[in-house]
């Protein structure tokens, strides 16, 4: 079962702690975007413009055999939104007491989030890359400074 996938808390409620906690770590410059798709916070911190993105799926056309109404369709979004919105405030607590405990840099723990001059995130500019060497060779499974034998 997804984190918070039965939670009733406003998408609103959400996104606003959101923002209360990364302005308590010195975000300055928020933003946030609703689109039909998704939603996306947006803020500056550590000299780093940091984007979160997060996409909803097309509800489910069905339920069982018949097809769902407008307003379970409707209802269904509505709950994977607030569900989403959730699990981000978790996701960036984390990062945010990962820093703090110094577990990461701040680059380390946000750093597929930093939005570059080209408007994309570094996981947009890179992830085909790294799927496309994936898929050409595997890494060998060697912690730093282990030896092969």
């Amino acid at each position: 079962m997804a984190y918070a996938q039965k939670t009733t808390v406003p998408v609103e409620k959400t996104i606003a702690e959101i923002i209360a906690l990364i302005k308590k770590a010195g975000a300055q410059r928020i933003g946030q975007v609703e689109e039909p798709d998704g939603f996306a916070v947006q803020f500056f911190l550590h000299d780093r413009m940091i984007r979160f993105r997060v996409n909803l799926p097309e509800p489910a056309g069905t339920r069982g055999f018949r097809a769902a109404t407008a307003a379970e369709q409707r209802a269904s979004q509505e709950r994977r939104h607030r569900q989403r919105a959730r699990a981000l405030l978790l996701v960036i607590k984390a990062k945010l007491e990962s820093v703090e405990s110094e577990v990461e840099t701040f680059e380390e723990a946000f750093l597929a989030n930093v939005v570059m001059a080209d408007n994309r995130t570094v996981y947009e500019r890179i992830s085909a890359p790294i799927a496309a060497e994936y898929d050409s060779a595997q890494p060998q499974l060697l912690l730093p400074g282990s030896t092969t034998r």
